[in-house]
């Protein structure tokens, strides 16, 4: 199977699974390599037998699904984000959870793959907010699809590469090094509750301080669903809770009461009268 091939194959298919192939173009070669798997597993010659097989065999739309699933990732994933979360936004909503005699700043990371954006939050709390808020704890909800993500999720142990751009100050506190590995400490994982969900499908129990929701619903999903998840994500959320989104993502037309907080960051916060 050739990229072109495969280019063709994708656009077929992917608003047959409400997916828009914008989203997966820089991103195509991770779904080529499975497609080609499934191929060989199939014995089929190419992707125009794999389309006649779709055709055939509807229960075979489930697996494509789980093929173009996109698992890039890392700590600290876009430094200007992390720094305004740490400088302002969590500050800001503990603060306000205080006020409300809240115990606990709730966070949801949807679409949170290994770990690496909830561990990054967790991390930062302790590490640079919680000695400013001792009476409030967080509490985090990670939600992914990927069974075998998530099963990494939890043993929390890194390559280098997923953890290079934490600020080495943080990295050395929070990792151990093991055999050429980074292992996160104890400390950062208790904090933390692992969800095998499918946004599509279900959302995490609300409601929230935070949602991040980046590099998921509003890179890979067509326009109409992400309208219906933004909704969904919405109601999820107190009146004046943030949601991030990918730098390079936009909101929908219709943004459900959210106005930019850091705009160029895709930070968005949600009306004090809505949620």
């Amino acid at each position: 199977m050739n990229d072109e091939q495969c280019v063709r194959f994708l656009q077929w298919a992917l608003p047959q699974l409400r997916m828009r192939w914008d989203g997966f173009r820089k991103v195509r070669r991770q779904v080529k390599k499975r497609l080609a798997r499934r191929l060989r597993e199939l014995g089929l010659a190419d992707t125009e037998a794999y389309r006649e097989y779709l055709q055939r065999h509807a229960e075979e739309w489930h697996y494509l699904d789980t093929l173009c699933r996109i698992t890039i990732s890392r700590f600290y994933r876009d430094k200007g984000v992390y720094a305004a979360l740490s400088e302002e936004v969590l500050s800001t909503l503990a603060r306000e959870a205080q006020q409300r005699r809240d115990k606990a700043l709730r966070v949801w990371s949807a679409g949170c793959g290994g770990g690496e954006e909830p561990y990054t939050i967790a991390i930062l709390w302790h590490l640079e907010l919680r000695d400013r808020y001792p009476d409030l704890r967080i509490e985090i909800v990670a939600t992914d699809a990927d069974p075998a993500m998530l099963a990494r999720a939890r043993e929390g142990n890194y390559a280098f590469a997923s953890v290079k751009d934490l600020p080495p100050s943080l990295r050395d506190q929070a990792f151990e090094r093991e055999e050429g590995a980074y292992r996160l400490e104890p400390a950062y994982r208790c904090d933390i509750t692992f969800l095998e969900q499918d946004i599509r499908n279900e959302q995490a129990g609300g409601p929230f301080d935070l949602v991040l929701c980046r590099n998921l619903v509003f890179t890979y999903f067509d326009d109409a669903l992400q309208s219906e998840l933004l909704g969904r994500i919405v109601a999820t959320m107190h009146g004046g809770a943030a949601l991030v989104l990918g730098i390079h993502e936009q909101l929908p037309a219709d943004t459900r009461g959210l106005s930019p907080w850091f705009d160029k960051l895709r930070i968005y916060r949600l009306h004090e009268t809505a949620g």
